[in-house]
């Protein structure tokens, strides 16, 4: 470790943290998380002038214009911070253009480690996922595999470097990519039980690593909230809303004949899964939700809004 990456590990407290990917689901969380506890937050967006930027701002951070695609735009906005977050979209996630591939995740995660490496930043957090350190042991799904590929660049470049890997998020299951037609509809097995995880949870467990970077640089973590399988989780929600919402699963060849990628990480999840320690994770963070209480705090609200449905809404807690 250099004398910098001394020096910054000792006094980090309450400086200035580099969110990229600001306006993203796991940009928001950590960013609420980082001002929460006192953080400096530059909010890193192609567009500051947007209604995300905007709440954002309102909340504390200050939006500042960059492009994951403009290492050059990177290293400007990082300049002068002590820590940054990284988290780069996947292929097919809200927001991203039509076009944008596995490659461009890895060029944009590269493309940000190179510009906390010529800002001399103490300390980076870069949001992996789960399963991606068995590279060696069995073949990965692309998706699982870019985000290695950014980790060993990260490892190459010599950052001082936290690696978080939580598994699939509970968000995922509020819109259209899972409820469809009145059912819950993924291409999971029923009754082989998943793991999922609250955006929020990896948000304070993000926040929880800047605040201690001498326990936390050079660490890489698995995190999960919970396992459940489709049909218990379906069930839940449905208790939640007052409503029937039937488990479905999608016929993985029906998936293949729209992506081979997207069914083959489907097959993944039900022979493999992601193998996260629930418990390990709650030792880290003991407030990390459970699928109950997310319904409970947000979730039953996110998809009864999706749904149109009624919920009474007695928590009201932000995730």
């Amino acid at each position: 470790m250099s004398a910098r990456v001394t020096r910054d590990v000792k006094s980090p407290n309450r400086g200035t943290v580099v969110v990229a990917g600001a306006t993203g689901l796991q940009g928001r969380a950590v960013t609420r998380h980082l001002l929460r506890d006192g953080w400096q937050v530059r909010a890193l967006t192609r567009d500051p002038d947007g209604p995300r930027a905007a709440a954002l701002a309102r909340a504390g951070a200050q939006p500042v214009r960059a492009r994951m695609e403009d290492v050059d735009s990177l290293t400007a906005a990082a300049e002068g911070a002590w820590g940054l977050f990284s988290v780069q979209p996947t292929v097919g996630s809200p927001g991203t253009a039509p076009d944008f591939t596995t490659e461009d995740e890895v060029r944009w995660g590269v493309n940000v480690a190179e510009a906390a490496h010529a800002a001399g930043i103490g300390h980076l957090v870069f949001t992996s996922v789960a399963g991606a350190d068995r590279h060696l042991d069995e073949k990965l799904p692309v998706n699982v595999v870019s985000k290695w590929r950014i980790e060993r660049h990260i490892a190459e470049l010599g950052l001082p470097a936290t690696i978080l890997r939580p598994v699939s998020f509970m968000e995922n299951l509020t819109g259209g990519y899972a409820l469809r037609d009145g059912n819950l509809s993924t291409g999971l097995a029923p009754g082989v039980p998943q793991q999922f995880m609250a955006v929020d949870d990896v948000g304070a467990v993000a926040a929880l690593a800047f605040s201690r970077p001498e326990e936390w640089i050079g660490r890489a973590v698995s995190l999960a909230g919970d396992e459940l399988t489709p049909v218990r989780i379906a069930e839940a929600i449905g208790r939640a809303l007052g409503i029937a919402l039937p488990y479905v699963q999608v016929p993985i060849d029906a998936i293949r004949a729209l992506s081979e990628d997207f069914a083959y990480a489907n097959e993944w999840l039900n022979e493999h899964g992601y193998r996260a320690d629930v418990s390990a994770t709650r030792e880290i963070h003991p407030g990390t939700m459970d699928f109950r209480t997310w319904l409970e705090r947000t979730g039953a609200s996110q998809i009864a809004a999706f749904l149109d449905a009624p919920y009474a809404d007695s928590a009201g807690e932000d995730a």
